[in-house]
């Protein structure tokens, strides 16, 4: 199992755009891929979890990949991320 924490920048949080994109980008990949928060957690190949999760600027999260890529999904994921968010 990889990991990686991530900080929300962007002053929407993840809204729908950008979250769909985003699970579009997970979808790609066979391995298991979770977002987690505080104690919630969502699989990240699923849109509606993931916004109920209900991301704001500046929490943390956490995304979890476990499988036979998970390391192409943890770099796919902070990639994105970056980039978007």
């Amino acid at each position: 199992m990889r990991e990686f924490s991530y900080t929300l920048t962007d002053p929407n949080g993840i809204h729908a755009r950008p979250a769909g994109l985003f699970v579009q980008k997970m979808q790609e990949f066979k391995s298991d891929v979770t977002v987690n928060r505080d104690d919630q957690s969502a699989d990240a190949k699923k849109l509606l979890g993931l916004m109920k999760l209900r991301l704001k600027c500046g929490q943390t999260f956490t995304v979890k990949a476990e499988g036979e890529d998970e390391a192409a999904v943890i770099e796919a994921a902070r990639d994105f991320l970056t980039a978007n968010l």
